[in-house]
């Protein structure tokens, strides 16, 4: 086989082309272990709090201010310090009014230390950068609508949990142990393709349809 050659008769060299590495693909971080919930913004109860905390130290300021120019207390300013400095600490009303701040403080603090967004599932993070939930809601369509579509299923009522998925289905033919090792299989396969975090526990349960009359 002859070389290509020039228009003078020469050899000619082919241009070198060479191609970049290919970047390897990023980590898979939700491997690592499992993701946490999403935080809530608790914006209702902040905004609550905020405004109960604005008026009462509103109050408070404006009747000091008062009192710094020479004016009467407020009524309820000199009802409640003639309360605190007569009432026993064991009396009724001081064992409410210290149970119910006790509560709103531990309501609060139980708040500020739990994630909230029970309704989101984690997903397994594929990418550091995003981290995706499933609602408990769509996950139950998707697992009821995989139960309709095994034979013999007339019904399915799903209750998705964040650790337990119960599926209650009624069969109106086929053997009710044969329905059930169908459901279990599929469904088993439908959580698994969520690419949830923490996968929760499967438990189906089969009944024949009830006779009418």
């Amino acid at each position: 086989m002859s070389e290509p050659q020039g228009s003078e008769g020469t050899t000619q060299r082919l241009p070198v082309i060479e191609r970049a590495p290919e970047a390897p693909p990023p980590p898979v971080v939700g491997d690592h272990g499992p993701e946490g919930r999403f935080w809530s913004a608790r914006r209702v109860p902040a905004a609550v709090v905020a405004l109960l905390v604005l008026a009462v130290a509103g109050m408070f300021l404006y009747d000091v201010a008062a009192v710094r120019a020479h004016r009467p207390a407020m009524a309820w300013r000199r009802e409640l310090a003639h309360q605190l400095a007569h009432r026993p600490l064991d009396d009724t009303w001081v064992l409410v009014g210290a149970g119910v701040a006790a509560a709103l403080g531990v309501w609060l603090i139980v708040l500020a230390a739990t994630p909230g967004l029970r309704g989101v599932l984690p997903m397994r993070r594929v990418h550091p950068d995003v981290h995706a939930g499933l609602h408990r809601e769509a996950a139950a369509l998707v697992l009821r609508d995989r139960a309709m579509e095994i034979a013999g299923v007339q019904s399915a009522r799903v209750r998705m949990g964040r650790s337990r998925a119960d599926v209650h289905v009624v069969s109106h033919f086929r053997e009710l142990d044969d329905v059930q090792e169908d459901l279990e299989a599929s469904l088993g396969a439908a959580i698994s393709g969520m690419g949830l975090s923490r996968p929760p526990a499967l438990r189906v349960r089969v009944r024949r349809i009830g006779r009418k009359g």
